[in-house]
């Protein structure tokens, strides 16, 4: 079979992979796309999906505890592969360390040298663009060897990086979806307990969360939670008078 060729099948069963986890959800699509990439690349030893929020932080899904811990570095430190790769990638969105341990080390020096001491030398991270532009997210791939990864293996990681980033994208927007559904829900129900103890309509209980939102500094989903939970509280509680809280969380 070509190498062409057998690019194609892989990337096809990488692809149904991709698509069978049990739970689309965010995380087990996060996991799913770093499993599919290390058994897809032979020379690939681990392999780690590191993003960074502008709000939410730093999240990884690696292999290996070593790994996590390496792709965390890079964050920390602010240089390796994953960070060029996430922030300043080149038109093939990929950056390719040789040999750590040689004179790719001396472009991220600090990071180079913890790799090494952990038994990896060479290092191949791609950019995963989400289409969203707070977030910067890489797929790394390790391997203990020095100069592992072919050329062949750089055109699979390319391409398997846009289908995974695609796929990505998919599992961020629905794991937005999910949230304000269940913000909605929450919001609804916060209205449904102040209409009933104020004796108030939709929209006056509505602004009534809306005036202790911006009074609080909290979002509005996050008032509603407080106000519910306070709610069930007391009810759990056998309160006598099964008064609502007044949406004014402390």
């Amino acid at each position: 079979m070509r190498s062409g060729d057998r690019l194609v099948v892989a990337l096809r069963e990488a692809g149904k992979e991709l698509v069978r986890a049990p739970r689309p959800d965010l995380d087990a699509t996060l996991d799913q796309i770093v499993t599919s990439a290390v058994a897809l690349i032979d020379a690939a030893d681990e392999g780690g999906l590191s993003r960074t929020h502008q709000v939410t932080g730093r999240a990884s899904h690696a292999t290996s505890e070593i790994v996590n811990e390496l792709d965390r570095l890079q964050d920390e430190l602010d240089e390796g592969p994953c960070i060029t790769a996430a922030e300043d990638p080149p038109p093939d969105g990929l950056i390719l360390a040789r040999d750590l341990a040689g004179s790719d080390g001396a472009r991220w020096p600090r990071f180079a040298a913890k790799a090494v001491q952990a038994g990896f030398r060479c290092l191949l991270s791609a950019q995963l663009s989400s289409g969203r532009e707070s977030r910067r997210s890489s797929l790394n791939l390790y391997s203990r060897t020095p100069d592992a990864f072919s050329a062949e293996d750089e055109v699979t990681a390319g391409l398997f990086a846009l289908q995974a980033g695609t796929l990505m994208y998919g599992a961020d927007t629905a794991a937005g979806l999910n949230r304000a559904l269940a913000n909605r829900d929450m919001i609804g129900r916060a209205k449904g307990l102040l209409m009933e103890r104020f004796a108030v309509g939709d929209e006056a209980a509505f602004q009534m969360l809306v005036t202790a939102s911006q009074d609080t500094n909290m979002k509005l989903a996050e008032v509603a939670r407080w106000l519910t939970e306070e709610a069930e509280e007391r009810a759990r509680g056998g309160s006598e008078s099964g008064d609502t809280p007044t949406p004014t969380p402390r």
